[in-house]
Parts: C-alpha cells; sequence; structure tokens
C-alpha cells in the first residue's frame, strides 16, 4: 500500500510538529515531504500532496481544493520573530520603493501589502528574489520581506535599524492572532478513499508529544539557526502558537474579508473542516 504523502515546512517552526513523526515515535503511514511553503503551496494545488500545512493565502485561492485539518496551525499573537520587514528607512517613507520579497512564502507578501497599504498608507513595488542572498553580497536593497529560518538569521542586521514583526503589527491593528499556516487535506485524496480519517488527531498527538520532550526539539533545532537554546524556548512557548481556536479562526476570517474587500481574492473563502 502506497504511502499517503505529507508536506513538511523545511523551516524549524514545525520542529515540534513534526521531531516524533520522523523519528517514527508515533507510529504512522506517512511519506514525510519538505520543501518551502510556497512549493507545499505549489504540490497541494498539483495533487502531489494529499495533506500539508500551506499558507492560509493558499487556502483562500483555492479553497474549494482543500478541507482544513482541525486544531492545528501556525499563528501568532506577535512578536513572532520569524516574519520581518526589515527597512533602512522608517515604513512610512516607502512610498513608491521597491521591496524585495523572498519566494519562500506567499501570505506573507499579502500581509505585508495590507499593513501598508491600509495602516501606514504606503505602496511599494515588490521584487522577488533571494534576501539573504543580496544582503550577504552588499546589494542592499532598501526593504526586504524575510520569514522563516532567514529572518531568524538577519533579525539584528545593523543595516536595517526599522523591523517590523507582521504578527506583532496585526495584533496591534486587530487585537487578534494571525495564522500563517493551516494544514491542508486535498478534497480529491478523502473522494478516493486515500484518506478515510481526519489526520488532525495524529498531528496533534505529535504536536503533544514534542511540546512535552521541548528540550529534545530544541536540541535538533540548534543545529539549524543562530538561536540559543533560551531563545528557541521563547520562539516555541511564546512566539508560536499551534491551536486552532476560535481566536484564530476569527483572526482568520478576517483577514479573508480584509483581501476580499481589496479584490486581491475572488471569493470569500468558506472554512470548510475535513470532517464537516
Amino acid at each position: 500500500m502506497s504511502k499517503i504523502r505529507l508536506g513538511r515546512i523545511a523551516f524549524i517552526n514545525v520542529e515540534p510538529i513534526y521531531y516524533a513523526l520522523e523519528r517514527e515515535i508515533i507510529p504512522h503511514s506517512f511519506q514525510l515531504v519538505a520543501d518551502t511553503p510556497a512549493r507545499l503551496n505549489n504540490q497541494m494545488r498539483d495533487g502531489q500532496l494529499a495533506i500539508s500545512p500551506c499558507s492560509c493565502i493558499e487556502y483562500a485561492r483555492r479553497f474549494r481544493q482543500y478541507y482544513l485539518a482541525k486544531d492545528l496551525c501556525i499563528s501568532s499573537y506577535g512578536p513572532v520573530m520569524s516574519v520581518l520587514l526589515l527597512s533602512q528607512k522608517p515604513f512610512s517613507e516607502l512610498a513608491g520603493k521597491e521591496i524585495l520579497v523572498s519566494g519562500q512564502s506567499h501570505t506573507s507578501v499579502v500581509l505585508t501589502r495590507l499593513l501598508l497599504e491600509d495602516c501606514y498608507k504606503v505602496r511599494v513595488r515588490y521584487c522577488q528574489g533571494s534576501v539573504e542572498t543580496a544582503i550577504n553580497s552588499g546589494d542592499n536593497p532598501i526593504a526586504v520581506l524575510t520569514i522563516g529560518d532567514e529572518a531568524l538569521r538577519l533579525r539584528n542586521h545593523k543595516d536595517y535599524p526599522y523591523t517590523l514583526d507582521l504578527a506583532s503589527a496585526w495584533h496591534e491593528w486587530t487585537h487578534l492572532p494571525f495564522v500563517f499556516a493551516v494544514w491542508v487535506v486535498n478534497r480529491k485524496a478523502k473522494e478516493d478513499g486515500l484518506l478515510n480519517d481526519d489526520p488532525a488527531p495524529i498531528l496533534r498527538q505529535s504536536l503533544d508529544f514534542g511540546l512535552s520532550h521541548l528540550d529534545q526539539v530544541i536540541d535538533v533545532a540548534v543545529k539549524k539557526t543562530p538561536l540559543t537554546k533560551t531563545e528557541l524556548t521563547v520562539y516555541y512557548q511564546q512566539a508560536l502558537n499551534y491551536n486552532f481556536d476560535s481566536p484564530q479562526l476569527e483572526g482568520l476570517i478576517l483577514f479573508y474579508q480584509k483581501i476580499t474587500a481589496h479584490g486581491w481574492i475572488e471569493d470569500l473563502p468558506e472554512i470548510k473542516f475535513f470532517e464537516d
């Protein structure tokens, strides 16, 4: 019997969720596929994965193709530490400037645009490329949008004194958490009988193990990042929130309402869970 292909973001932010699965501490029938958020979005879109964490904007654009897995997401009440707009100038002075954005995420670009236009009243141009490569080569873009492990490495860069933590900015604006990623199931996988049960419980079981053995998770994560063990403890216990509760659902719906009003997506997405 072929294994069920399960996406895994290739960042340390999901280490507590996948630690037990990758070591088969919890038995499972998944084939884990690690990649950047953008590439996982594309693989889900093309039906190459049955389940995966996906950016919330991917669900919004193709919600009729997916179900949401319950009880699991990546959110933050801010600061999240790993989704950052870094700038050489105050954000209110960026009007008409070009921002270099990482090609690894889709949601963060839309959230950046929303915050700049609605909160700072500025419009900018966006150019996709390798943020870290540009900075290390001395290219020095005036502003960069960086996410994940790259953001953790660049967050205190001396050339970028102005930092906008996107989750923190969203929370200050709306008083709600921001949901960056949700776990989705391809509807076709359910229709074809590949998945008869919601995968959320086993993912949640793995997360519970990871959080209760956080010292072991951090021993792995510390080898992949410049963060200290103390900083990683703060990252996992305070910056990130993995629960998909009422505040997260409310924040997600509000984000969808705002970008629908801007015309950045065609239809307000229906929130449809696997077992609904």
